[in-house]
């Protein structure tokens, strides 16, 4: 490999980059705790999807009542 050391950075470049890093820390943890909490909105993800929330509720409701309808069946 052919290595070239970098140029040392004057101490007011050395600030500079910190800060410019501290921004994009600061816009990258401002965007994640967006995603957060839309993620985390339950009431949201159900309004969004109430189709397929009811379809998957009626579905699970009538599995469960046809095993339960089994079960007490079994045992008459």
């Amino acid at each position: 490999m052919n290595y070239q050391p970098r140029p040392a950075r004057t101490p007011d470049e050395l600030r500079a980059s910190i800060a410019q890093r501290q921004g994009q820390l600061a816009a990258s943890l401002t965007e994640l705790r967006r995603e957060i909490v839309t993620i985390a909105d339950w009431r949201g993800q159900i309004n969004r999807n109430r189709g397929k929330v009811l379809a998957g509720a009626a579905v699970a409701g009538f599995v469960l009542g046809g095993g339960i309808a089994a079960v007490i069946g079994r045992r008459r």
